[in-house]
């Protein structure tokens, strides 16, 4: 006779497993999901960034499509990704960017060495708007609508594959509403 004790291990284990094949069958088992797609992102706040003009939750609304990324002068993957911001900003992408627990002086450093493809840029010191947004890490790349509302979330660098097969069919679908 099993004793049902005994079944407790062999069960635990085909739930972690069942877990492990669901996550493992999502249709991009590496993004992260985002509980504000189809919804209006949440309030911005942000402080000055030095030299710049902070945007606002009026600025997310103005009828145009763009982009929100979260940055930090000492985030590797955020180097990476820079060229490809640029490249997109210099195609009339309009980016605003959201400077995530950095010293002032290194991510202006930063925009001077790398280049500074923002159209809007503000600074969030204590990590409180990313907090809101759902962040987990630099860097993360919001696609808005011209009325504010999440289009798309993408955790980690913008790469040239992700701007092809990601984000260039949501911008072009987005313009053509």
């Amino acid at each position: 006779m099993v004793k049902p004790l005994m079944l407790l291990p062999p069960l635990a284990f085909a739930a972690l497993a069942g877990m492990f094949i669901w996550g493992m069958n999502r249709d991009d088992p590496s993004q992260l999901p985002t509980a504000f797609a189809g919804k209006f992102a949440p309030p911005v706040q942000i402080e000055a960034f030095p030299g710049a003009k902070p945007f606002t939750d009026a600025d997310l609304r103005d009828g145009k499509i763009k982009l929100v990324n979260f940055w930090a002068s000492w985030c590797a993957p955020c180097r990476v990704e820079h060229p490809n911001l640029e490249a997109l900003a210099r195609e009339g992408v309009e980016i605003f960017g959201v400077n995530y627990k950095d010293a002032p002086a290194n991510a202006q450093g930063f925009l001077r060495e790398m280049g500074n493809p923002y159209a809007e840029l503000g600074a969030d010191p204590k990590g409180q708007m990313a907090l809101n947004w759902g962040v987990y890490g630099v860097p993360e790349t919001f696609v808005i609508d011209g009325q504010g509302k999440v289009l798309f979330r993408f955790a980690g660098p913008v790469t040239e594959r992700v701007i092809a097969q990601r984000l260039r069919p949501i911008l072009e679908e987005a313009q053509t509403r």
